[in-house]
């Protein structure tokens, strides 16, 4: 089974004559595609609101410092990336974890960071004083609200395709059009990083992480829910981290890129991002060879014979 088909919602399947119609998705995110309450949809559902609540109560509570708005929109632009990464990390979480159902959260968590971008949008043209003109003039000037600009355009062009109803309607090319969301993640991190300027701790983490997510669907089908093949992509994710933050301050800051460097090797002061995305692999390698060690005892009892299981 190929990513492509993994990443795609389910397609329906043709009812029989004189049979049911097959479940549809319910109309609400809180049920599953029987119209029935799901709780784990419910609960994912309330942990995608719970960062703009909590930004909300830190507004109402003058929790957000002197700016309030400008700190509201970098965080809400920050939450957009997260959910995509999330988003992105359903598939390696079924192969993985060999967790079918997590599939049911893939499309919830896309339009999550459609909702925080569209927010983000809407909070720095609040913060231009809603001079509509003037934003749009600062988007074709400013190369770094172009890019993010254009991710999100992207970005709702995805979230409106992607429900079933359009999956039908263009049949192959939905697979085709849906694999857009890997260059407009680069493109929202790459606006992170241009945003950022000074620090770009955060964004040098987040390309970190999506460095693993694609060095995960490079691997043949075979060997991606394999325990050992996970330690090979962590190192060459917080590698690569490493290096996109040296060619960052080397080319677009005067700040020691060498002394930034060598910095991820030294523990004492602070750990860099590069090593969170080291650390970050190890931790889902450690759950796969867990969930795999499950797996291997759970398969081994199934092939004991039910009388003897019985007689335990």
């Amino acid at each position: 089974m190929s990513d492509a088909t993994l990443d795609s919602p389910s397609r329906p399947r043709r009812a029989r004559r004189g049979s049911a119609p097959p479940p549809r998705p319910g109309p609400w995110p809180w049920l599953d595609r029987g119209g029935r309450f799901s709780w784990f949809k419910t609960a994912v559902l309330l942990g995608c609101l719970a960062p703009l609540l909590w930004l909300g109560w830190l507004w109402a509570s003058d929790g957000l410092g002197p700016e309030p708005l400008t700190l509201a929109t970098h965080e809400t632009g920050s939450w957009c990336v997260r959910f995509l990464l999330m988003s992105l990390f359903v598939t390696p979480a079924r192969w993985i974890f060999d967790w079918p159902r997590v599939l049911q959260l893939r499309r919830m968590l896309g339009l999550a960071a459609l909702g925080y971008g569209l927010v983000h949008l809407a909070l720095y043209v609040g913060n231009e004083h809603l001079r509509l003109w003037h934003v749009l003039l600062e988007i074709v000037k400013r190369p770094y609200l172009s890019t993010g600009f254009t991710a999100l355009i992207g970005l709702a062009v995805l979230g409106w395709t992607s429900t079933d109803g359009w999956l039908r309607r263009l049949g192959r090319e939905w697979k085709v059009l849906h694999r857009l969301a890997y260059p407009l993640v680069a493109l929202g991190i790459l606006h992170f990083y241009m945003q950022s300027k000074i620090n770009v701790s955060e964004p040098v983490l987040m390309s970190g992480l999506f460095l693993w997510l694609m060095l995960w669907r490079l691997v043949p089908a075979r060997w991606r829910s394999v325990p050992w093949s996970l330690l090979p992509i962590a190192i060459l994710a917080a590698v690569g981290a490493g290096g996109l933050e040296y060619l960052w301050y080397a080319l677009a800051t005067n700040l020691p890129a060498g002394a930034i460097l060598q910095a991820n090797f030294d523990l004492e002061f602070e750990i860099r991002p590069a090593v969170w995305v080291l650390l970050a692999g190890v931790a889902v390698l450690s759950l796969a060879a867990l969930a795999w060690a499950g797996r291997q005892v759970f398969q081994g009892r199934m092939d004991i014979p039910a009388s003897k299981r019985l007689s335990e």
